[in-house]
């Protein structure tokens, strides 16, 4: 038995994992000083009340043998799809029911889609991005190319005809960077994917965060994005469902590579290696996409944009150069006084209290940047930006 040798190539330490060190480490040598975390995505306020209630009815309909649900269908009950359908009409986006497949997040069915794509296929990756798209890759053993995101180009990569990739990864609101691309800039990507005969898979995750409405909220609102993109997007940050995980993946039947249709596929590995979402949880995703719960859920992301506010209005303050965080809920901030990543990550945890994610972590072109994200509370995102205004002044 021989075991997936491509493993040696993945770094020691997951990001996270590493982050988790230090703040151990920290802890033990100051177990008396609170820490407030600004770094790991994860959202503070609850699952909104329509949302709850929905889980419970559901709960309750699963202890009466007259609504009991066993296995659901692996793509997802229609009640739940039909949602998304007419969520994505309202931006004229036009899909059919058998288009939508019903996830336990975003993050598990970007890894899980390499199962329907060949390994021979070289993958084109933004620099600095979230790293499971570099290591599902690398576990595949597929070879990676990087178009590097920066300064120079607001951290927003554009196609280079000199290059080939047979797959391409977009993130628009951008994790770590907080970038979004705008519609003539994503034309530009799902025209040079259709000359190259190539896949985008589009990560739309944080959408619910934009706030411009010039600006795209999934790539299917470009013209001809049905014949070279998937789209996967999640609930966790738009309502909340961390804890509870769910989302969903868009493979349009216009995908056809090598005579094969990608849905067609997707549905077969699906089948096969999912047994779906559970009742409970997609009828509280239901609830997600009704009136009310829309108006409460609505009430959480402002509150989420006005801790970014909070966190810009005070970079902009004391002159530290960022991005992202008007329509992201992260914000990308250049290290003061040219330090590396991981050196202001200690600074500030040593001498503020303050976790953040060091922008290394997510690539080269990462190094002396920093990422902070808008989902603490109210309370400690002030306290925080306080910490941090008297460290740099």
């Amino acid at each position: 038995m021989i075991p997936n040798t491509n493993y040696n190539q993945l770094k020691d330490s997951y990001l996270f994992s590493e982050i988790a060190k230090r703040v151990a480490e920290y802890s033990n040598l100051n177990p008396e000083k609170e820490i407030i975390k600004m770094g790991i995505g994860d959202v503070t306020l609850p699952l909104c009340n329509a949302v709850v209630e929905a889980m419970k009815h559901a709960a309750e309909d699963l202890g009466k043998a007259e609504t009991f649900h066993g296995y659901g269908p692996e793509q997802g009950y229609d009640f739940l799809r039909e949602k998304i359908k007419d969520y994505y009409a309202e931006n004229n986006v036009e899909l059919d029911l058998n288009e939508i497949f019903i996830s336990d997040g975003a993050k598990s069915d970007l890894g899980n889609i390499l199962d329907i794509l060949g390994k021979d296929n070289t993958v084109l990756i933004p620099d600095p991005v979230y790293p499971v798209y570099v290591d599902t890759n690398i576990m595949d053993g597929r070879n990676i190319i990087y178009a590097d995101a920066n300064e120079s180009n607001g951290f927003l990569p554009m196609p280079d005809y000199s290059i080939k990739a047979d797959i391409i990864y977009i993130c628009s609101p951008n994790n770590p960077t907080g970038a979004v691309y705008n519609k003539e800039q994503l034309q530009k990507w799902v025209d040079y994917a259709i000359s190259n005969n190539s896949l985008i898979l589009f990560d739309s995750a944080y959408e619910a965060f934009v706030a411009d409405k010039s600006l795209p909220r999934s790539i299917f609102q470009i013209e001809d994005a049905k014949k070279c993109a998937i789209e996967f997007c999640s609930l966790s940050k738009t309502a909340g469902f961390t804890g509870v995980r769910c989302g969903y993946t868009v493979v349009p039947n216009g995908l056809v590579f090598s005579d094969m249709k990608l849905n067609k596929l997707w549905l077969r590995r699906q089948t096969t290696k999912f047994n779906g979402v559970s009742y409970i949880v997609q009828k509280g995703a239901e609830a997600v996409f009704s009136e009310e719960g829309r108006r409460q859920i609505a009430e959480n992301i402002m509150y989420y944009r006005e801790n970014a506010n909070i966190i810009t209005n005070t970079l902009s303050e004391i002159g530290i150069k960022f991005y992202g965080g008007i329509n992201s809920p992260y914000i990308w901030l250049k290290c003061p006084d040219n330090m590396g990543s991981w050196e202001f990550f200690d600074k500030l945890l040593y001498s503020a209290g303050v976790i953040g994610t060091p922008g290394a972590g997510f690539g080269k072109n990462g190094d002396k940047y920093f990422r902070l994200t808008a989902f603490s509370s109210r309370e400690n995102t002030q306290k925080a930006m306080l910490k941090l205004k008297n460290l740099i002044d």
